[in-house]
């Protein structure tokens, strides 16, 4: 699973995963990825949209991953499941990388599991985060 860093997201964020994990629960979807996302945000620091340090991914954010297994570098914005789009490089909240990098700042190393194994990544950059940008509503 994760490092325990300590992870931030806004109250915004929170309330519309909340939401999005009940809607998933009463369709009996409570699926592995789902609870891992659940006990990501519950353990989360709960911060103001407006007070969120820039250097955190947030929901809508772009990212530069790099995996430390492979030395590989990945960009991709973060976005709810209805919104992915691998082709458009939108990767869903509920995909295991999605909930790994949640709430991370640039600069963690993040250890997960993936259906290939538990790999490594660094969050080497994020390109726009909504909340720096002003864009409160994404």
């Amino acid at each position: 699973m994760n490092t325990k860093n300590k992870i931030c997201v806004t109250h915004f964020d929170y309330n519309r995963l909340k939401l999005m994990i009940s809607d998933y629960t009463k369709k009996n979807k409570m699926d592995p990825n789902t609870k891992d996302l659940l006990g990501e945000i519950e353990r989360a620091q709960k911060v103001d949209s407006h007070s969120i340090p820039p250097n955190f991914v947030t929901m809508n954010s772009v990212i530069e991953l790099k995996n430390l297994n492979e030395l590989e570098f990945q960009e991709f914005r973060l976005v709810f499941p209805e919104d992915a789009n691998t082709e458009q490089n939108k990767i869903s909240v509920l995909a295991p990388i999605g909930t790994a990098i949640l709430g991370y700042k640039i600069g963690d190393v993040i250890q997960w599991k993936l259906p290939g194994g538990e790999n490594q990544f660094q969050i080497t950059s994020i390109k726009y985060q909504p909340e720096a940008n002003g864009d409160y509503h994404l």
